[in-house]
């Protein structure tokens, strides 16, 4: 008979008194299932003479229409179809083989019997080349290959301290980083640690990918998991909603498999530069022989008294998450030794850091633990002036220290750290280095090959965050280091929300994009008809499309015009039927826009007509400068440029060229009562709240001066942020005036009915949270309502959009293209909440007049309440789960203004 394997070594063969009492038992095992524990006493003097297990095993689930014969044998062949996880604990069935049918019960302790095919059925198996042998895979697709080489040990530290790159903090902190050790190494690390008088010891492992020690000679060596198509860098990931501490488990038990399967043989890889005599063989001869990273690093605490561990991932790129700031600090929390209010003759314990060459996470790390210990020793020491010129200051920098309390002198702070943890990587100058390397690609790299530029663009923004981070986190604990963390880190920057609004203005590179883009072909002009399709049907008559008005309000909306057209709307204000002597009209468009021979252009990007271009600043000044610039170039070159019309791609020479102000400033000296701003709002996205303060004093100032002002607002299109602008006007103009009767009439005639009414569980959680919330709500539906019709040609109706661009996700064919309609969900939705905040602002702050911005109530009020709480958690509830959305986040939701990035162009400032 030929011999086959169980998961515990290969079956001897069966006599032939054993193969009778093979087929007397196999009916009575099959038919009689509840004695199945008196039945397998009996299967355990059948099987004696292997190897005893109680490891549940995979079980054949049999089904009622299962073909039995006649004598009542099952069939011997079995399809592995039918089999259950190999591991269910709770298996209890009966299964047969080409040798016997045998008992699975749960709890037992007899030897089963199970063919190698059976296991072999649940794996994938796989070779790196065409020349090395296959094997076995992780997960059905990773090679194991080993964690750490020689030459990743820069330090040489790996034979005198135990681990690869062992340092300590410059100065008098009992602070240590390091790279991955093996078991006897990291012993050798505790045993330093020990020998320098070292008491109180904990130890950090920062890595969130997952690593298993393997037996190798007389010690246990770290491998991961790795890809095919690139060996050398780490997953990540790829725990999915499990913790890395389940995947190492789940990851050690298929290795355990893949030996007994391949006569406790395992496959890893040493050598992925050359492959020489590769792959390796390591003997595994039980589960033993594998550890995950809780049984090297947690076992020392059974021998060492004063020995803590904690896994606390960290990210390979950028700063945290401020859940893994949160896990830091409930560290720092529940540890007494790390307590201001702990014993002055108490040694603060030492702190230990490890990822996987110790340098990248494990820095970081050391600056957080510096920043600690500054704080615990009461220590404000920064490092001084050196000779060589301080670098400049990035932007996103300056405007951070600038509204933070004591801004500076945290900066200094941080970077005293940063210069004391500097001995293989510093942060700060990561930067530099990064955007000087981003900034010397020139225009060829970007044309053939704009992964180049996006690479560097993406590090440099990483190492930005990062340090943008440190500043924060080390504001956070001079104020709450005190107070023993009353808040952790992710309460207190949803109290601070403003941090998150300057984090999404990390990149200001298009401030500085050259003009010359346009007049290089790198850009080119595309016209309004293009981009403003003229739905409303009013060119013919205003000269610019989608012209409308609020009924029965001066309150009016319209496309990006003309001078022609801004001509014939303040005709139009000023007849004798209308007769407005004041218009305040207000420009919302952040794009720089110019008018050419009497029509409006717009630059884009060649590769992408229909994303605009957002300018990163809120300066009106700034934007003129801009558009001033254009226009000088346009009219310097004096050459035939590229346009985009609505059908075709012409080239244009333009005889004249103005900017907006300009033709803003021919009209005001025939309108004397004209009055030009802008305030520029982000495309689909909320206003900021400092947009809604510039709306609201502008409204109030023109109100003050003549209450009979007429408001015209534009945007390119006259859809999205117009309406924004005239719900802000059509509110502010009710609480001067009176408000409308409320009705509970809502709009009914489409699907979804409910949430066309903006009825989702997201803005309910407000609508309750807020005074008279459901009535402010109510108020912002019918403004909403007067200005957008569900049925006009317009098509543009906030609460339908909400809906109606969250179910356009399901007819996406991308990936892209599905996180593009989600994230214009998500903005649309919290647009319409905060129209609802700045409504229940209006009315809370009108007994002050309005003395205190809706910024500063945002700041004072409405965050205490925890409102930004919920716009942290922006989700549709009832369909999806917040944790599984990153754009949920104010972080990313607000920094993620275009899923689609644009060609970077000018300098990182």
């Amino acid at each position: 008979m030929p011999s086959s394997h169980t998961l515990f070594g290969p079956w001897r063969k069966t006599s032939s008194r054993e193969k009778v009492l093979e087929v007397e038992i196999a009916p009575r095992l099959i038919l009689v299932a509840a004695d199945l524990w008196q039945l397998g006493c009996f299967c355990s003097l059948w099987s004696m003479g292997t190897t005893a297990s109680a490891a549940p095993q995979p079980v054949y689930v049999a089904s009622p229409h299962d073909n039995v014969p006649a004598n009542g044998m099952a069939q011997s062949s079995m399809n592995p179809v039918h089999m259950v996880n190999i591991h269910n604990n709770k298996a209890k069935s009966i299964i047969t083989n080409k040798v016997a049918p045998v008992v699975i019960t749960y709890n037992c302790r007899q030897e089963f019997q199970i063919h190698d095919t059976v296991l072999k059925a649940n794996y994938k198996v796989g070779r790196i080349s065409d020349s090395l042998p296959e094997h076995y895979l992780v997960k059905g697709e990773y090679f194991m290959v080993q964690d750490v080489s020689s030459k990743a040990d820069v330090l040489n530290t790996t034979r005198s301290y135990g681990a690869p790159n062992f340092r300590q903090v410059k100065g008098a902190y009992p602070l240590y980083g390091m790279g991955q050790p093996t078991l006897n190494g990291f012993k050798q690390v505790l045993q330093r640690l020990q020998t320098k008088g070292q008491q109180e010891i904990i130890f950090f492992c920062i890595r969130e990918e997952p690593v298993v020690f393997l037996h190798k000679d007389d010690d246990f060596v770290p491998y991961t998991p790795r890809r095919k198509e690139n060996l050398h860098e780490n997953l990540q990931g790829l725990q999915g909603e499990e913790t890395v501490e389940s995947l190492e488990l789940s990851i050690r038990n298929e290795l355990d498999d893949f030996s007994k399967l391949s006569k406790n043989i395992l496959f890893v890889y040493n050598d992925i530069e050359f492959f020489k005599d590769e792959p390796q063989k390591l003997s595994i001869q039980c589960e033993e022989d594998i550890h995950v990273t809780e049984e090297v690093y947690k076992r020392p605490m059974f021998t060492m008294q004063g020995y803590r561990y904690f896994r606390l991932p960290l990210p390979m790129e950028g700063a945290p998450l401020e859940e893994d700031f949160d896990a830091f600090v409930n560290i720092l929390r529940e540890s007494p030794s790390l307590c201001l209010g702990r014993s002055a003759s108490r040694l603060p314990p030492t702190l230990v850091f490890s990822c996987q060459v110790g340098v990248g996470r494990t820095n970081l790390a050391m600056i957080l633990g510096t920043l600690v210990m500054k704080r615990l020793k009461g220590d404000s020491q920064v490092v001084e002036a050196g000779t060589s010129e301080p670098r400049p200051l990035f932007q996103v920098i300056q405007s951070l220290i600038k509204k933070l309390p004591n801004g500076q002198h945290l900066m200094e702070e941080v970077n005293h750290a940063i210069t004391l943890c500097s001995e293989m990587h510093n942060i700060k100058e990561a930067i530099y280095e990064n955007a000087s390397k981003l900034e010397g690609i020139g225009e060829d790299y970007q044309t053939q090959g704009s992964t180049t530029k996006e690479y560097f663009l993406n590090r440099t923004k990483q190492s930005l965050e990062r340090y943008f981070y440190l500043i924060v986190f080390n504001a956070y604990l001079h104020e709450q280091y005190p107070l023993a963390f009353v808040s952790n880190f992710s309460q207190w920057m949803c109290c601070h929300a403003w941090l998150y609004r300057l984090l999404a203005c990390m990149d200001v590179s298009e401030l500085s994009a050259p003009a010359e883009l346009l007049t290089k072909g790198a850009r080119v002009l595309v016209a309004d008809e293009y981009l403003a399709p003229d739905v409303l049907s009013t060119i013919r008559e205003m000269k610019v499309a989608n012209f409308r008005r609020v009924p029965k309000m001066p309150v009016y909306g319209v496309a990006q015009p003309t001078s022609e057209a801004i001509g014939a709307i303040l005709a139009h204000l000023t007849d004798e039927k209308r007769k407005h002597n004041h218009i305040l009209w207000i420009n919302v468009h952040e794009e720089l826009a110019l008018e050419g021979d009497g029509q409006i252009f717009i630059p884009r990007e060649p590769s992408c007509l229909d994303q605009p271009i957002p300018i990163p600043t809120s300066d009106p000044q700034l934007l003129q400068k801009l558009e001033t610039s254009l226009k000088e170039e346009i009219l310097r070159a004096q050459k035939w440029l590229e346009v985009t019309l609505e059908q075709e791609k012409p080239m244009k020479m333009f005889k004249s060229c103005l900017t907006i102000q300009e033709i803003f400033n021919q009209h005001k000296s025939s309108h004397q009562g004209l009055v030009y701003k802008r305030i520029p709002l982000p495309d689909c996205s909320s206003p900021r709240e400092e947009d809604f303060d510039k709306l609201h004093e502008a409204l109030r100032n023109a109100l003050a001066g003549d209450p009979h002002t007429a408001f015209v607002f534009n945007c390119v299109t006259g859809k999205s942020r117009s309406t924004t602008a005239m719900v802000v006007a059509v509110l502010t103009l009710w609480h001067f005036k009176g408000f409308p009767e409320c009705t509970d009439d809502g709009i009914i005639g489409v699907p979804d009915a409910k949430y066309t009414n903006g009825e989702f569980e997201v803005v309910m959680r407000v609508v309750r949270l807020l005074p008279d919330g459901h009535k402010r709500k109510k108020e912002v539906d019918l403004a909403l309502d007067s200005i957008s019709e569900t049925m006009t040609p317009m098509h543009y109706h906030l609460r339908e959009m909400i809906i109606s661009t969250y179910r356009q996700i399901k007819s996406e064919k991308t990936e892209k293209e599905c996180k593009q309609q989600l994230l214009r969900s998500l903005q649309f939705l919290e647009r319409y909440i905060y129209l609802i905040l700045f409504n229940t602002y209006l009315h809370l702050e009108k007994k002050d007049c309005w003395h205190r911005s809706f910024s500063v109530w945002m700041d004072q009020v409405a965050a205490r309440a925890g409102v930004y709480d919920i716009l942290n958690q922006l989700c549709f509830s009832e369909f999806e789960d917040p944790r599984e959305m990153p754009l949920a986040r104010l972080r990313y939701r607000w920094q993620h203004q275009y899923i689609q990035s644009l060609p970077f162009r000018g300098e990182f400032i």
